[in-house]
């Protein structure tokens, strides 16, 4: 038998091979039809093979492939930071950088914010994800898989509660968390900023407490630390606002983007306060491909589609159909497994249980492999792999996510 050529330590949701997709529907190689509830893991809010960044890409692709930015300018990368600019629901003069991931986003904030702080330690969340890279991953709130094996990290850095009611962490109880922090571990003298999830996204879809992050951004201020906001699974419409930050009533420092931002194809950027992103000397960002043309010319589309009328209609279509069936399947009782809904807006997680109130591991395992024998592909999250993220398109016409939870209610009623 031929060993694969691919890593074993990639992990697999899905044991399949996909074909071709369109909004919300995709083949795979034996012919075989899928609801898509996974989505690209958020990065296909307007879906697969959307015809607007299809043909901006086909345009550009007969026009110019690649350029480096930083070696030789080309006009689809001012164009999309001029955009963005526009779309970032912020007050303040912005500047940033196009990356080639979230995580590329992420490491660059971090020179950022030591540049601009001349301060070094950061502050992360439990539960967060930020990326798989070395220093991504230490921010990352979670050991199993990321941190196994790796040894030291790059630091410093610090990880508290995350506050919401989804975790039934309290304001008082995270900023207590950071009072002994700064009491027993760090000088406070010495952190550069805080980074968090508005949602957190491989954490379960967990939605942070607005009066938490109010109380942060005012503490912040006080002490001369920044706030980096991480959208990049939030981002984009996902929770039916251009942004998850939005729900809070602050405004971050710092905007990491990602995953949504190019209808499929690898971008990501870090976009704030001017001052801050250029706190670096001439040469301290950049990168070969971040900004390629390809990739500009998808997210400019993307950002044609994502209207607030629009993004505000989707978000609601989506948001009042899971509420009316996680609520139907609560009071039917339809299984004892069913957990909390986790989540805000169309951003929504379902948490199973064991009888005895313990994650359930197991059961999702078993409701993921049933539904996707009945042709709905689904993505775990949690600390346990026991919760159930939806990232349909944005884009799904509303009788195919209704049939997709009707797959979902058939599959759950059947897990015990």
């Amino acid at each position: 038998m031929t060993q694969s050529p691919i890593s074993n330590a990639l992990s697999i949701v899905h044991p399949l091979t996909l074909s071709h997709g369109r909004n919300a529907l995709v083949w795979d190689s034996e012919g075989k039809q899928y609801i898509d509830f996974v989505g690209g893991i958020g990065v296909l809010n307007l879906g697969h093979c959307h015809p607007g960044v299809v043909a901006a890409i086909t345009a550009q692709a007969q026009k110019l492939t690649h350029s480096a930015f930083n070696a030789v300018p080309h006009e689809g990368y001012r164009q999309l930071m001029s955009a963005l600019a526009a779309f970032i629901p912020l007050s303040y003069p912005l500047a940033g950088m196009l990356t080639n991931s979230g995580a590329e986003a992420a490491e660059n904030a971090l020179k950022i914010v030591r540049a601009a702080t001349g301060r070094s330690a950061v502050i992360a969340f439990d539960g967060g994800f930020h990326g798989r890279t070395l220093a991504t991953l230490n921010l990352n709130g979670k050991v199993a898989p990321y941190k196994q094996r790796l040894g030291a990290l790059p630091g410093p850095v610090y990880h508290i509660p995350y506050p919401s009611p989804d975790t039934g962490v309290t304001a008082d109880e995270a900023f207590a968390a950071i009072e002994r922090l700064f009491s027993v571990e760090i000088d406070i003298a010495e952190v550069a900023c805080f980074i968090f999830e508005p949602v957190q996204g491989e954490g379960g879809f967990l939605a942070m407490d607005p009066s938490f992050a109010q109380g942060l951004r005012s503490f912040c201020d006080a002490n001369g630390i920044l706030l980096i906001a991480d959208e990049i699974q939030s981002g984009f419409g996902r929770t039916g606002q251009r942004f998850a930050f939005q729900r809070l009533g602050i405004e971050p420092d710092l905007l990491l983007l990602g995953k949504s931002i190019a209808g499929g194809l690898p971008l990501g950027a870090v976009i704030g306060r001017e001052a801050l992103v250029n706190a670096l000397p001439k040469g301290g960002l950049g990168g070969t491909y971040s900004g390629n043309p390809l990739a500009c010319a998808a997210a400019l589309a993307s950002l044609q589609a994502m209207t607030d009328s629009n993004l505000a209609c989707w978000g609601e279509t989506q948001e009042q159909a899971i509420l009316r069936r996680y609520e139907r399947w609560r009071k039917q009782a339809i299984s004892p497994c069913l957990g909390r809904l986790t989540g805000t807006g169309a951003m929504r997680g379902i948490e199973l249980r064991t009888a005895d109130g313990k994650p359930g591991t197991q059961q999702l395992a078993a409701l993921l492999e049933n539904a996707r024998n009945k042709g709905l592909l689904l993505m775990p999250s949690g600390k346990n792999r026991h919760i159930v993220r939806l990232l349909a398109p944005l884009t799904i016409e509303p009788e195919l996510f209704e049939k997709g939870l009707d797959i979902f209610e058939e599959c759950l009623a059947a897990i015990r």
